[in-house]
Parts: structure tokens; C-alpha cells; sequence
């Protein structure tokens, strides 16, 4: 299964991914990055087509 994955050296933390995906897999870590809950991402990519900055792609998940 794919799902969302964050370049989070160029994530500026606005929030926008997070509000946006409809399951909750996106949160803000420590106002710096957003970062995706694997096990909650479902591979929507609302997320990475809201995003401003243009740095969520999708990728495997982890097993």
C-alpha cells in the first residue's frame, strides 16, 4: 500500500496537510514538520495536493 511521505528538511509547518486529510494521519511534531501516521494513512493524497510547499509524495509504506 502507498501512502503520504513528507520531506520534512523542507516542511514549514503550516498546517495545511493536517487540516486537510480526512483521516487524521497528518499532525505538526513540535511546530517544525508534518509528519504522516502510516498506520492511519489510507493514500488519499488530499494532503499533498493542498500543500504549499509542494513536499509530500506518496511512497511505499512501511512494514
Amino acid at each position: 500500500m502507498k501512502v503520504a511521505s513528507i520531506q520534512t528538511d523542507a516542511c514549514v509547518a503550516c498546517g495545511v496537510c493536517a487540516k486537510t486529510c480526512p483521516r487524521g494521519a497528518v499532525t505538526i511534531f513540535k511546530g517544525c514538520h508534518a509528519v504522516v501516521d502510516e498506520s492511519r494513512c489510507v493514500g488519499c493524497m488530499l494532503c499533498a495536493r493542498a500543500c504549499p510547499a509542494s513536499v509530500i509524495t506518496k511512497k511505499e509504506a512501511n512494514t
